[in-house]
């Protein structure tokens, strides 16, 4: 896949850091963890952190 169909940001959760890859040709996404003690709290929150990035990064928010 090449490098320009890839968005890719970093993210802070409750103070653990998150690589977040975006894939906008087949629509989907992808968070990494950057150390162990963050993948530790995504494997433990992880309906949480789904619902934030989809929120704040994946979707568009309308205006009324």
């Amino acid at each position: 896949m090449p490098a320009k169909s890839v968005i890719k940001k970093t993210i802070e959760f409750n103070n653990h850091m998150f690589e977040l890859e975006i894939y906008p040709r087949i629509v989907s996404w992808e968070v990494f963890p950057k150390n162990y003690d963050a993948a530790l709290y995504a494997f433990s929150n992880k309906d949480k952190l789904n619902k934030t990035i989809e929120d704040n990064h994946i979707y568009e928010k309308r205006k009324k």
